[in-house]
Formats: structure tokens, sequence, C-alpha cells
């Protein structure tokens, strides 16, 4: 390897996403040479954090403390609101449900205990919030109700959120290197000591007592994807960035730190079947993904259901139906509604982009399909003679369900019945992957024998162990945020008192 030019910082963050940029925020507060290191140019900078919706999961009491950082909502505005409080424990609870109670408790601990602390952080540095009116609550005699833990996106979604710390870092001095991607650490004995950068094809030495890893998993890798996930992975759409290859992962191993997690697990939804293999980045925002299903059916080209699609809200099992649709034939399923529920649909459903079909019968809309079509006909029949009569209620979860059909649908069934039929066809995409780095609550990188590896840390999907088989909505980006504010304050502590 050719190694021209030194350079010098107090703390590095390889990556620039949502967790990156908490983290070099964070660490600014005790030092002030912080590097960001970027490995895609400008305009397609932030990661996947760039493509997220922006509904951010934490703990909360009630209204008062969403007005805290939503300053905006008047009093008015708050007589018209119906906003169950979702406590800590709850939050511990969904996580742990979602997971299988496999989540490393030292870290589900931290992240659910401090997640409002660091939404008032991020406030406080400058990051303006919302409620989520369109998709996380349901009017009803003039007041909105809110419904599923998850009331609060960053203003401006995922561009938003990026746009906002990228200028409080110029604020704090922060210095970001753009088509720069870290190839190399080194230490000296069990310390860091420098990290290689090759930036705009030219390789130089970053002096630095602290780095902190923040720049994605392996969910762009398509020759990781499928030696870690399985061959079925290969072709499944990346929904964001394309330079989330696994680098991270790879320099931290070199080192001699420890991989741990669900490495054959990963968040994956149903997105468009025409969505591009990569997130574009001319199109920001969670854009093509497909999450109404709770208010309809899904099936397969065979023609048959695969899944309860009312089991929980959609917050508790969009994050692992991807994976169910990756198991459908030819990885493509349909998603199948009516006139009823055609206006509650979420606002992706409205967009150019989205592909539909629309008939005003179902033979009609099966014959648009590339499904068996008297299977497909036969399902959604059987479907509505075993929908109960019960009131719905789409803002919680109804019990309004089917019975004596092998495959149920517990909640918010109703019959498909009226004209015009729509049908969204939907195929797996990949967020990010499970299986990362062994860290602790501190964000410090353990290595073999579970001891850190001093001045090295890790921050949102870098760290394994905190994500099993699915997810509560919403807790990817808080996870970055929590953790990245972790691995900031924990790196600029550890440089400032050794080596100041």
């Amino acid at each position: 390897m050719s190694v021209k030019k030194e350079f010098n910082y107090d703390v590095v963050v390889v990556g620039a996403g949502n967790a990156a940029l908490c983290a070099a925020i964070a660490s600014s507060e005790s030092v002030s040479d912080i590097l960001v290191l970027e490995k895609g140019p400008k305009h397609k900078r932030g990661g996947n954090s760039y493509f997220t919706d922006g509904a951010i999961r934490f703990a909360f009491n009630g209204l008062d403390d969403l007005r805290e950082i939503i300053p905006g909502i008047t009093d008015e505005e708050a007589r018209k609101i119906n906003m169950p409080p979702y406590p800590i424990d709850k939050y511990h609870n969904d996580l742990m449900e979602a997971t299988g109670g496999k989540s490393k408790p030292e870290l589900a601990e931290h992240l659910v205990s401090q997640s409002y602390e660091t939404i008032k952080w991020m406030y406080k540095n400058k990051v303006d919030f919302d409620l989520i009116y369109d998709n996380q609550s349901f009017k009803k005699d003039g007041v909105y109700h809110f419904w599923g833990g998850l009331p609060v996106k960053t203003r401006g979604r995922g561009v938003g959120l990026i746009e906002q710390l990228n200028k409080r870092a110029e604020e704090l001095d922060i210095e970001v290197w753009y088509e720069s991607p870290a190839v190399q650490i080194n230490k000296d004995s069990n310390e860091v000591s420098s990290i290689v950068v090759n930036t705009y094809g030219e390789n130089v030495t970053v002096q630095t007592n602290s780095v902190i890893l923040a720049c994605g998993s392996f969910e762009a890798n398509k020759k990781l994807r499928t030696e870690k996930l399985g061959e079925n992975w290969a072709n499944t759409v990346a929904r964001g960035t394309e330079y989330n290859t696994g680098d991270g992962l790879s320099m931290a191993f070199e080192v001699g730190a420890q991989p741990y997690g669900e490495w054959s697990g990963a968040h994956a939804i149903g997105t468009d079947a025409n969505a591009p293999s990569v997130g574009d980045f001319t199109k920001p925002g969670d854009i093509f993904k497909k999450h109404s299903y709770p208010l309809g059916i899904m099936i397969n080209k065979d023609g048959h259901r695969f899944v309860d699609e009312g089991a929980d809200f959609r917050n508790y099992t969009y994050a692992k139906y991807g994976r169910e649709i990756l198991n459908q034939p030819d990885q493509i399923a349909y998603q199948i509604y009516d006139k009823q529920v055609r206006p509650m649909l979420r606002d992706e459903y409205d967009r150019k982009e989205a592909t539909c079909y629309k008939a005003d019968t179902i033979e009609e809309l099966a014959a648009q399909l590339d499904v068996n079509k008297k299977q497909f006909v036969r399902t959604i029949e059987q479907y509505n003679n075993a929908v109960q009569d019960a009131p719905y209620e789409p803002s919680e979860k109804d019990g309004k369900g089917t019975e004596g059909i092998p495959l149920p649908k517990s909640n918010w069934a109703l019959m498909i019945e009226k004209s015009p039929f729509y049908a969204f066809p939907v195929t797996c995409g990949i967020t990010f992957c499970f299986g990362g780095l062994k860290a602790n609550k501190y964000g410090e990188v353990l290595d073999k024998n579970d001891k850190p590896i001093h001045g090295l840390y890790a921050a949102g999907e870098m760290i394994g162990g905190i994500f099993y088989e699915n997810y509560p909505g919403g807790s990817g980006l808080m996870s970055g945020a929590v953790f990245g504010k972790t691995a900031g304050t924990s790196a600029g502590k550890y440089v400032k008192d050794n080596f100041f």
C-alpha cells in the first residue's frame, strides 16, 4: 500500500449518516479536531439515513414531553390530539418481543433508557421534529388518535435530518472529507494510533487516537449478502446507499474486533417490485416502500396468502415481512385492496413511482397479474367468507379477524368487495444487516476476549446484538442517534483524558 502525507485529528468518524454525524457532534463537546470520512461524493452523502422516512422511536410520558422537542404544537392543536404515553418499559418490552428476547440486555437497556434524552440532545443541536399525522394517526370525531408508539419524525424526513446534522457540524467546524473511504486502522499495542484514508485516489495517513466506525453494514455488497444471508438474497433491492459494503467491519476485524449478532439476519421490507436496485439519490426519501398491508391482504404468484397481515401494527411486522416476500415464488407478492381502504393507504401508494393495477372485478384484476388466476380468485373468496362481523377500528388492534381459514388475519379484516380493486406488486428490499461488531454500552468495540480495543468505537448499523429477526419501527434511526452520541462522548472523553 502506497501511503502519502500525514494529518492529525483528535477523533476520526468513518461514515457520514445519522449515527456518524451524531458521533462527530458529541465528540466536539470534549475535543476540537474532528474529521468525518464520507465514502461517497458530496451529493450522495448521508448513508442510509438519507433515504429514511425519518420516523424515530423513543420513550415519552405524554404529549407534554413531545411539546418540549416540537414547541410549535399550539394549545389548540394539542386539544385535538390523543397521544398515548410510550414509557420506557413499553419500549423495552416491544424491543424484546420483536427480537424474541435476544437483544443484548446491556445494549437494549441503553437504547431505550437514553432515547428521550438523545432526542432532546438532537433538538438542542438544531434537529427539528414533527408529528407524523399522516401515517401514525387516524382522525375520529375531530381528534387525531396516535398509535404504535411512533408519533414523531425528523423534519424533512431523512433528507432534512442529514441537512440539519451537516449544518450543525459546519457550525462546530467539524471537517468532512468526501470520496474518502477509510481503508485501514493502525494500532500501537492495543491502542488506535492512526487510520489510512484513500482520498480522491490518494492514500494518506491520518494520525488519531480515536476512530468511530459508523459506516453501515454490508447490505449493498452482493457477495457478502449471499455469503452471510443466503443465495436468495443475491438480487435483493438495496433500499439505501450503494456505499454500505462492509468496509468498516473488515477494518475492525483486521485489528481484532469480535463479530457479534445475527449475521444471517437483516431488516427487510416489502418494496415496489420495480424499485431501483440501490437507493436513488435523485429521488430521496423512502418512496418505494409499501407499508399499508395490514389494511388488505398479500397474495403470492401461486395465488396464496402467506402471512397474517393483521398480526400487529405494521411498526412491528414490516421489518420481517420483507423476508417472507423474499421466500415467495420469484420473490414477488401482490398487496390487494378495495375501494373501502384505498383512501386510507399511506402516501407512498399515491406517488407516480408506485406500480399499481386496477380493475372493476377481482377476475379482471387477476387477468392483469402474473398469478395463478383461479387460485387468486379462490383465495379472495375464501378470505371474504371468513371475515367476522365485528367493529373495524384501524387506530387499534381491533380483533376484527377471520375464522375458518388455515392462515388467519387477526385484525383489520374487511371483506375485499367494493370496486375498484387494486394490486400493488412488491418484492424484498433490504435495509441493513443485523450482524456487526461486539460493543458495550459505551460504544467501545470489544476484542475476542471481550476487552475494549482502546480508541475504537462503533455506532449505528456497525453494532451487532441489538436487533434479531425483527425490530420495532423507528428503532434503527434511534439506535444510530443514541449510540452515535454515546460513542462520540466516549471517544472525546478518552482522548481528552489520555492525550491532553
